[in-house]
C-alpha cells in the first residue's frame, strides 16, 4: 500500500517525510483522485432528498486524502523541489484540474447543491453554514455549471492548459534564478560590502569548488550586493540579470507564457459571462469591482506621487553631490538610498544586524504571540521534516491543549524558490465533535550562518519573519467547522491583514525589548537605535508606495482589460508603468516574465490587496496603540473576530466587529508620513 494513501500513524498525524519517496506521488494522486470521485458519487447517488448535511457538508469534507497529498507535494515543489518532482507536477496538474472540473461540471451534483441553495431561507442554518452554502453554490455557478455542454468542454480545455502554463512559468523563473552566478576574483570589487556578506559569498564559492566570492540572484546574496557594493558596473550587471529573468528569447523565456495565460484567463472569464478576468476574480473580494480597485490605487497614487518625486529628486541630488552621478539608474537606488538613510538617521542594517540573531527573533515572535494570544512554543524532535534546516514546534494554549504543529524553514537552497511564504500541510476543521488541529509552515530565504557568525537578520528580514508569522497565526488559531472556510481561506484582499498588522510590533520599544539583544554581548538594543528605526520607518515611503502601486497597476493592465490585442509584453508593461515611473527604463529588462505572484501564484487581479490590507492593518494597529500594544482585550477581539474565524463571514462584518467601525486610509497615510498626523 502506498504510504501516502494510508493512515500516517505518526506523532500528531504529521507527514512522514523520511518515508515518502518522490516516486510515491503519482500513484498516490491517482488513488486519492479515485477515492475522492467515489465520495462524490456517493453524494450524487444518495436516494434521500438533498439536505445541507448529506450534500453541502458531505462535499466539503470529501477529498480529504487528496487535499493532504496535494499540500505535501506542492509545498515540496516550492521548498525542496528537483527534476523528478517538477516532472510529476507537470503530470499531476492536468489530472487535478480535470478532477476539479469533473466536480464543478457534474450536473447531478450541481442539481443537489442548487436544490439546497434554493431552499436556504427555509433552513435553520448558522452564519458559517450559510457562508458555506453560498460558497459551494458559487463554486459551481462561477465555474461553468450553468454552461452548455460545448462550453463546458471548452472550459475544461482552458483550465488544463492554464495549470500547465502556470507551472512552466514558475519552473522557468526558478531555473533562471539558479542559472545565474557572478564570480568575483578581485578583492577590490568587494569594496563596501559587509563582512558577513563577503564571508557568505566566499563560502558559497568554496561549496562549488571555485576560487573567489560567488553572488547569485537569491535574495540574501542579491539584496546586500545591490545595497552596499561600491562597484557600480557590477551592481548594474546583477540588476540587469535579475530584471531579465525569463526574458532572453531562450528556452526559459516566459513572454509567450505571459501572453497565453492572460488571454486564456480572459477567454475563461468571457465564457462564464464576465467582462474580464478581473471582473470574475473581484466578485469574490472585498473590493468587488475593477473600477473600485483602480479608484483605490489611483487615490493612493495621487497622495504618494508628489512625495515620491520629491524623494527621488533628493536621492538624485545626493548621488550627484557624493559621486557625480548624472543619471540615477535602478541599480543605484538601494545603494544611494542606504547611504542617504545613514546620513539622515545614522542607522544602517550593519549596525542593527547584531541585535537580530535569527534564534532571538524567533523567540521574540513567539513571545509576542504568547503575550497577545497565550500561545506556547516547544521544540519537538519526534516528527519528520523534509530538510535538515527545518525547525519543528508543538504549539499549545494556556491550558496545555494542542493548537498546532509548526514548521519553519529559513535558508535558501537550490531546490527552493525565492521569497517568503506561509503554507499548511494540514488544515483545521471540526468533525464528529473532534477539533482536528492544523499543521502550519513558514518558508523564508534568510542569510545563512557562516563559520564565524550566526544568522544575523537585516531589519527587513525581521519584518518579513513577523509578516509570515502573522499568516501562520491566522492558520494556527483557526477554529471553524468546515475545512474550506478555515484559517487563511478568506478573501485575498483580507488575507494580508493578520500578516501585515504583526509587522507593526517590530517598531515598538515594548516588543523589541523582548528579543533584540546583541548576539555577542547580550546587551539590549540601545533605545536611540529603536527611535531611529521608528524615525526611519517612513524613509522613502513615497517611492516604496509608488513601487507597490506600479505592481498593482501592472496586474490590472493584464487582467482588467481584453488582452487579446497585446502582442509585445515589454511595450505593454512600459505603458502600464508610465504613471509610476521614476527611473529610466532598462531595455533588456521585463518584470512580467518573472512576476510569479500574478502569473503563477494566486494574486492575479489581486496584487492591489497588499495596499488594501495596509489600510486595514494601519487602522487595526491604531486600535492596539490606543489601548496598549499588548492589551489583552483588544488581542482577544482580534483573535475572536479575525484570526479564528477564517472565511466564515463577510470580512468587513468581521473587521467592524473587531474595530467597531469601517477602516479609513487616514491611519495608513499618517503612518507613511504622506499626510500630516
Amino acid at each position: 500500500m502506498n504510504i501516502l494513501n494510508s493512515p500516517f500513524n505518526t506523532p500528531y498525524n504529521t507527514a512522514p517525510f523520511s518515508k515518502i519517496k518522490d516516486e510515491h506521488f503519482l500513484d498516490a494522486f491517482k488513488i486519492a483522485i479515485e477515492k475522492a470521485k467515489a465520495e462524490i458519487d456517493a453524494i450524487v447517488n444518495n436516494t434521500e432528498l438533498p439536505s445541507f448535511s448529506n450534500t453541502i457538508e458531505a462535499l466539503d469534507f470529501s477529498g480529504h486524502e487528496l487535499d493532504r497529498i496535494s499540500s505535501i507535494f506542492f509545498n515540496l515543489n516550492s521548498a525542496e523541489t528537483n527534476d523528478t518532482i517538477q516532472k510529476i507536477a507537470q503530470d499531476v496538474s492536468p489530472l487535478l484540474s480535470e478532477f476539479s472540473n469533473d466536480i464543478r461540471l457534474n450536473e447531478d451534483l450541481f442539481k443537489r447543491v442548487k436544490a439546497v441553495y434554493d431552499t436556504k431561507d427555509d433552513l435553520d442554518l448558522t452564519t458559517e453554514q450559510k457562508t458555506l452554502l453560498d460558497k459551494k453554490y458559487k463554486s459551481f455557478s462561477r465555474n461553468g455549471a450553468n454552461l452548455s455542454e460545448d462550453k463546458k468542454k471548452k472550459l475544461r480545455e482552458i483550465d488544463k492548459e492554464l495549470s500547465k502554463l502556470k507551472l512552466k512559468f514558475g519552473e522557468n523563473v526558478l531555473a533562471e534564478t539558479n542559472n545565474f552566478e557572478m564570480l568575483i576574483t578581485d578583492e577590490k570589487d568587494l569594496a563596501g560590502l559587509p563582512e558577513g556578506t563577503i564571508e557568505a559569498a566566499h563560502q558559497l564559492a568554496e561549496s562549488k569548488d571555485k576560487e573567489g566570492w560567488l553572488f547569485t540572484l537569491d535574495y540574501p546574496s542579491y539584496i546586500p550586493f545591490m545595497t552596499y557594493a561600491d562597484n557600480r558596473e557590477l551592481r548594474k550587471k546583477l540588476a540587469i540579470a535579475a530584471g531579465k529573468k525569463a526574458f532572453k528569447g531562450n528556452a526559459l523565456d516566459n513572454q509567450t507564457n505571459v501572453l497565453n495565460i492572460a488571454k486564456l484567463r480572459f477567454e475563461r472569464a468571457q465564457l462564464l459571462g464576465y467582462k474580464t478576468h478581473a471582473h470574475f476574480v473581484l466578485e469574490e473580494r472585498m473590493a468587488k469591482t475593477p473600477q473600485k480597485v483602480e479608484a483605490f490605487l489611483n487615490e493612493l497614487l495621487e497622495k504618494a506621487k508628489p512625495a515620491a518625486q520629491q524623494e527621488f529628486s533628493q536621492l538624485q541630488k545626493f548621488a550627484k553631490d557624493l559621486d557625480g552621478i548624472e543619471q540615477l539608474e535602478k541599480w543605484d537606488s538601494a545603494y544611494y538610498a542606504e547611504k542617504l538613510k545613514q546620513k539622515l538617521f545614522n542607522i544602517d542594517d550593519e549596525k542593527l544586524k547584531p541585535y537580530f540573531k535569527l534564534e532571538n527573533v524567533i523567540n521574540g515572535v513567539f513571545s509576542v504571540a504568547n503575550k497577545l494570544y497565550d500561545l506556547h512554543f516547544e521544540t519537538i524532535t519526534s516528527i519528520d521534516k523534509y530538510h535538515d534546516d527545518v525547525l519543528t514546534y508543538k504549539v499549545t494554549n494556556g491550558n496545555g491543549d494542542l493548537v498546532s504543529v509548526f514548521y519553519a524553514d529559513f535558508f535558501p537552497r537550490p531546490g527552493k524558490r525565492n521569497g517568503a511564504w506561509m503554507t499548511s500541510f494540514k488544515s483545521q476543521s471540526i468533525k464528529n465533535g473532534v477539533n482536528d488541529r492544523p499543521h502550519i509552515s513558514i518558508v523564508c530565504n534568510f542569510t545563512k550562518p557562516t563559520k564565524s557568525k550566526p544568522s544575523l537578520l537585516t531589519f527587513n528580514e525581521v519584518t518579513t519573519l513577523f509578516h509570515e508569522f502573522g499568516h501562520a497565526l491566522h492558520g494556527m488559531l483557526a477554529n471553524t467547522t468546515y475545512p474550506s472556510l478555515s484559517g487563511t481561506s478568506v478573501y485575498w484582499d483580507f488575507v494580508e491583514l493578520p500578516s501585515q498588522v504583526l509587522e507593526n510590533w517590530c517598531y515598538e520599544k515594548e516588543a523589541l525589548e523582548l528579543f533584540a539583544t546583541h548576539y555577542e554581548t547580550g546587551e539590549l538594543i540601545p533605545m536611540e537605535l529603536v527611535s531611529k528605526i521608528k524615525e526611519s520607518s517612513t524613509f522613502h515611503e513615497g517611492m516604496q508606495t509608488l513601487r507597490q502601486l506600479s505592481f498593482g497597476l501592472l496586474d490590472m493592465s493584464w487582467h482588467g482589460v481584453d488582452p487579446t490585442s497585446i502582442k509585445d509584453v515589454k511595450s505593454h508593461e512600459f505603458n502600464a508603468f508610465k504613471d509610476t515611473q521614476l527611473f529610466p527604463d532598462v531595455e533588456e529588462n521585463c518584470m512580467s516574465t518573472s512576476f510569479s505572484h500574478i502569473f503563477q501564484g494566486g494574486y492575479s487581479s489581486g496584487y492591489y490587496s497588499y495596499k488594501w490590507a495596509e489600510v486595514l492593518d494601519a487602522d487595526a494597529f491604531e486600535f492596539f496603540k490606543e489601548e496598549g500594544i499588548f492589551n489583552s482585550s483588544v488581542a482577544k477581539k482580534f483573535k475572536d473576530n479575525v484570526l479564528s474565524q477564517g472565511g466564515t463571514e463577510d470580512p468587513m462584518v468581521l473587521y467592524k466587529r473587531f474595530r467597531g467601525k469601517e477602516p479609513k486610509p487616514d491611519a495608513l497615510l499618517k503612518r507613511a508620513g504622506l499626510i500630516e498626523s
